[in-house]
């Protein structure tokens, strides 16, 4: 269960908000200003909900004491504001907020961004679980340098080429589908066609020579590196 931090003078909006969490299986803390939220830090929330505007501590100071702190740095963090301007939205994105949504909050609209929020941290922790340098049989994979070795015999790849192989080589017998690769390698803001997997697995392929079918069609699903004992 996510444990979510909200930190707001008013009340009745805790409250509210409150309410609408826990219907969602949040476990949630509360805070009606700076200092409190500070010493609910020691629960090790999720996620922090932070409302700008708040007597004697700010939004924003309470979120640079927050990242002062090696025990809270790396918590992520959404502010509320009552402003319309785009100011504020502008001066918390460039301290590095998470998200930023403007008052009157909708419980359906809050959920939705820290749900997408929450998978975001998740997917980018997967991928810097995923191993710096892969060894396969005769294929080496050394992220830090760049580099692919095929018997010893250093290849070059072009980047796509090169985070599509170490993807595939990090997760050996898994079948992949080429929705799941177009998301993990371009991501979601980039337009691209499932051809497009197809033309550069053909590719590395051909750079991989006599060692090419270490990537395996799975007909009709997409494609698989094969698990090397």
């Amino acid at each position: 269960m996510k444990k979510i931090l909200l930190v707001d003078d008013e009340e009745d909006i805790l409250e509210f908000l409150k309410y609408n969490l826990e219907q969602e299986n949040f476990e949630v803390l509360v805070s009606t200003n700076g200092n409190d939220a500070l010493k609910q830090i020691s629960q090790n929330p999720d996620m922090i909900v932070l409302d700008i505007m708040m007597p004697e501590l700010d939004g924003f100071e309470l979120y640079e004491l927050i990242r002062n702190n090696k025990e809270s740095q790396d918590i992520p963090i959404i502010f509320l504001t009552a402003k319309s301007g785009e100011t504020d939205e502008i001066k918390g994105l460039n301290l590095g907020a998470s998200d930023y949504i403007q008052k009157p909050i909708s419980p359906k609209k809050l959920i939705a961004r820290i749900k997408s929020n929450l998978r975001k941290i998740s997917t980018n922790e997967k991928k810097q679980q995923a191993p710096l340098q892969v060894k396969m049989g005769p294929l080496i994979i050394d992220v830090d340098k760049f580099v692919v070795k095929i018997d010893g015999r250093q290849k070059f790849f072009p980047r796509k080429e090169f985070q599509l192989l170490h993807y595939l080589a990090s997760n050996p017998g898994k079948v992949l589908n080429r929705e799941t690769l177009l998301k993990e390698i371009w991501g979601n803001d980039v337009y691209v066609i499932d051809r497009t997997i197809d033309v550069h697995i053909r590719k590395i392929r051909e750079k991989l020579g006599k060692h090419s079918e270490l990537i395996e069609t799975v007909k009709g699903i997409g494609y698989r590196f094969k698990n090397i004992e």
